[in-house]
């Protein structure tokens, strides 16, 4: 019998940068292959149409040899404030999860105030909403690094 488990998180962070920049991390292909990529490394494969109606692509393999993809959909995209899109997981083939995210950027005074929030229904036990908000936030530190 399938199961669908649904999850929901928001993260706060303060980034030491403007905003400017830290929307380039999420905009810019090249600023955003410093820093999302799985523990393994950079990806197989990664493609970005950064546009409202855009997708975004990111294949990669783990050491163990399991692969996921990461594909993704732009709904609503305002230059250093909001970005809204769409996305699947998949590890091997099958799908794992189906989320629903939200980004906001305020910057103040030479930093970046960043909201990012996901609603999400993970699929036949294959991944848990709590184990997302960790790699979300490990991805959220390796950004911070690369910035």
């Amino acid at each position: 019998m399938s199961k669908i488990v649904r999850g929901s998180f928001t993260i706060e962070r303060v980034f030491d940068t403007p905003v400017e920049k830290v929307w380039a991390a999420f905009a810019d292909m090249t600023e955003k292959q410093k820093w999302f990529h799985g523990p393994d490394g950079p990806e197989d494969e990664h493609t970005m149409d950064f546009q409202v109606g855009g997708r975004e692509y990111s294949k990669g393999t783990f050491r163990n040899g399991v692969v996921s993809e990461f594909d993704a959909l732009y709904y609503d995209i305002v230059p250093n404030e909001r970005i809204v899109y769409t996305y699947e997981m998949h590890l091997d083939g099958k799908r794992i999860s189906v989320s629903l995210t939200t980004m906001e950027f305020a910057g103040e005074d030479g930093k970046t105030k960043f909201v990012m929030h996901e609603d999400g229904a993970f699929l036949d036990d294959f991944d848990k909403p709590e184990l997302r908000e960790q790699g979300t936030r490990e991805l959220l530190d390796a950004l911070a690094g690369s910035l």
